[in-house]
């Protein structure tokens, strides 16, 4: 059984419960994904598959790339990432279909995508330093202080904190609840937030380390005093 599948992040919406209560949530068309070729363990050293998202966008392909898919005999993806499957598991074939099907309502799912990118940005927003006094003539208000002792070891550590680049990073979120399946529109509604803007590709999979989702336990009423 395959366990992940490709995504493409749609927006960010609110789904409601039966009592009212509201959830964040965000939408992603999960495929139709295609098999586009089967790594074994015999050949390769480890089982995999490598997905193709079928997309609407036309793609633009070189020779070795079209033999590629020729062989599969599936019409080229400009999106492709590499899943692996159960342990155990059979790997599917080459051409069938990867749907969204493979996840339920309520499980766990982690998401993996590349984040915003920011530019460069200094230590109190990208390390969330706390800075300086805003008044009284200061003059340290967003600066990173000192970054080493001067007599030993007369040099910066490595892996001190520093202003740099933020963001455009391979990022995963564990743990998301699906709280919504729609296998007519290959949509799959998880809650809370995702890596990435509107329209990135992302890899759903399911979670790596599932936390149980916990179930509110009503009280029962009290028995009156005689």
């Amino acid at each position: 059984m395959v366990n992940g599948i490709i995504g493409r992040k749609v927006g960010m919406t609110q789904i409601f419960d039966a009592d009212g209560t509201v959830h964040p949530a965000t939408v992603i068309k999960a495929g139709p994904c295609v098999v586009v070729h089967a790594k074994t363990a015999q050949r390769d050293g480890y089982q995999a598959i490598q997905l193709g998202f079928v997309d609407d966008k036309a793609t633009k392909e070189n020779k070795p790339t079209v033999g590629h898919f020729k062989k599969a005999g599936v019409p080229p993806t400009r999106v492709r990432r590499e899943v692996t499957l159960a342990a155990g598991a059979d790997a599917p074939k080459v051409g069938e279909q990867v749907l969204a099907s493979i996840f339920a309502s309520g499980e766990r799912v982690d998401v993996i995508g590349t984040g915003r990118g920011k530019g460069f940005q200094g230590v109190v927003k990208r390390h969330h330093f706390a800075g300086g006094a805003a008044t009284h003539g200061s003059m340290f208000h967003r600066a990173p202080g000192s970054i080493g002792a001067s007599s030993f070891p007369s040099r910066v550590v490595k892996g001190m904190r520093a202003g740099g680049r933020m963001g455009n990073a391979r990022t995963t979120v564990h743990n998301l609840k699906v709280l919504r399946v729609d296998l007519d529109n290959h949509l799959v509604i998880v809650e809370g937030g995702i890596p990435g803007a509107p329209t990135g590709y992302v890899i759903i999979r399911k979670a790596v380390k599932a936390k149980k989702i916990k179930v509110a336990q009503v009280e029962k009423p009290k028995k009156a005093k005689k």
